[in-house]
């Protein structure tokens, strides 16, 4: 599973390796303090494995219009 953070895929889809970071543990604690994993399969995985997939598959991104974090340049909205 670290090895998935090491790809650039998932570090370019939210704009760099700091935003993935802070995007991760904003995700793994509203897990903790009780939200719904947005996928299916979470049987035997972990909270960072389950925040690594949404991620992955779109579920969950930065809301760069309601916070402070600045939009990359090549970011293009899904």
């Amino acid at each position: 599973m670290i090895e998935e953070l090491k790809n650039t895929d998932i570090v370019d889809k939210v704009g760099g390796r700091f935003k993935l970071s802070v995007l991760i543990q904003k995700r793994v604690l509203e897990l903790m303090e009780g939200s719904r994993p947005l996928i299916e399969d979470t049987e035997g995985k972990t909270l960072m494995e389950i925040v690594v997939e949404e991620i992955k598959r779109d579920k969950i991104a930065i809301d760069y219009d309601a916070s402070d974090v600045t939009r990359p340049e090549n970011y293009t909205e899904r």
